[in-house]
């Protein structure tokens, strides 16, 4: 099997032999019954160190991710957190991208820094400014999120993964924006690909999870070991629900990021919008490295009021205003839905960025668009945008 739409349906989803069940049986039991004394039936025993069901979806997870090994964690952050304990000890020096999720930077902000790690923004597309942030013999990772959340900023992973490695670094991606079908860091020279499965894997706001994917055998010891020590794992029925929508993934981002697309036309047109970030959108700045990178341009859209007085509070207040008129998009956290969704960033995911390097302004609204039909989410966004006026 080479397609990656067959891949996603037919990769660990063997019909059941017992009964001949399409579908894979979904395993809730927490133990099982050893055959004797420390001789375990096809290796298991307790479902924190594994679980049927969570082996078939990590076994979907890193084919389609091009990798060897993958692990399925409670939650994303979970999995960022193991990534950061599988490479990372006290003394070390990580180089994070400029542009991030607000929960990755407080989790070395306010989590890992007083454990002694160390930490460096840059912007990994210049890359004298990478190689200037990064510490000879400590930086032991850099971290890559690309396209970012929420101005879209697309990375550079090859140039990023060359440089890291010439000083002995890994690369980890945070790939939740474009899942392994519009983008596969692995083969661009990555060590490490991270997602929030909760996102676009789930596509359906039912699970939280997040997942590692590597093909480094020892790397994958390590997480293996995490997995077994910590238990942060995904649950069996949340494994099953994610391994289910993996069927769906090719067609669901093609739809995606077609409503995305359309609603990046539109809005770049509008009077009432500032800026639109879109990595579709010929005048977005990596524009065309998108084009080398992705395989499509995805289905998150941000976009930046500027306000009548021209002024910040202005374009907050227009932000706001706008994104609690939507009607058919639902304000909330989260993206990566069937649904459309707005988000303010700077009041909901990004707040506790507030007065970093990172922090997003109040202007700045993300819309994740969903599977709707355009005419509808169109006409959502102009009555919204009318408000405004």
């Amino acid at each position: 099997m080479t397609d990656f739409e067959t891949r996603a349906v037919h990769v660990a989803q063997a019909p059941d032999e017992l009964t001949g069940a399409v579908m894979p049986p979904l395993y809730l039991a927490s133990t099982h019954r050893q055959d004797s004394v420390g001789v375990h039936r096809n290796g298991y025993e307790y479902s924190r160190v594994a679980n049927p069901t969570r082996d078939a979806l990590q076994e979907a997870l890193a084919n389609l991710e091009g990798g060897k090994f993958g692990f399925s964690f409670a939650s994303g952050i979970a999995a960022e957190d193991a990534v950061i304990r599988a490479t990372l000890k006290p003394g070390d020096h990580v180089v994070l991208a400029n542009e991030l999720y607000g929960g990755t930077y407080r989790l070395f902000n306010k989590i890992y820094r007083e454990w002694g790690i160390e930490f460096d923004l840059a912007d990994l597309n210049d890359e004298a400014s990478l190689r200037a942030a990064i510490r000879p013999g400590k930086t032991k990772l850099v971290w890559i999120e690309t396209p970012s959340n929420p101005k879209l900023t697309v990375f550079d992973i090859s140039l990023t993964s060359r440089v890291a490695h010439e000083y002995g670094a890994l690369t980890a991606v945070d790939n939740t924006f474009c899942s392994p079908y519009l983008q596969r860091p692995l083969e661009l020279g990555a060590d490490i690909v991270v997602h929030s499965t909760t996102k676009y894997l789930g596509g359906h706001s039912d699970i939280l999870g997040g997942a590692v994917v590597v093909s480094d055998a020892e790397l994958a010891e390590q997480f293996k070991y995490l997995h077994f020590a910590l238990g942060a794992v995904s649950s069996p029925f949340d494994s099953w629900l994610t391994h289910r929508s993996l069927k769906t993934l090719a067609v669901r981002m093609d739809r995606h990021q077609q409503n995305a697309a359309a609603i990046a036309e539109f809005l770049v047109k509008h009077p009432g919008v500032a800026e639109v970030y879109y990595p579709g959108l010929p005048t977005h700045p990596q524009h065309e490295l998108a084009k080398r990178q992705m395989h499509g341009f995805g289905g998150m859209v941000s976009l930046r009021f500027a306000g009548n007085e021209n002024g910040s509070k202005a374009g907050t207040a227009e932000a706001i205003r706008f994104a609690q008129a939507l009607r058919l998009f639902t304000l909330a956290e989260s993206l990566g839905g069937v649904e459309s969704l707005v988000n303010h960033p700077a009041e909901m995911t990004h707040s506790s960025a507030a007065g970093t390097p990172i922090e997003v302004t109040g202007d700045v609204v993300r819309l994740s668009v969903g599977l709707e039909g355009i005419n509808d989410l169109l006409s959502d966004l102009k009555q919204a945008l009318e408000a405004n006026r």
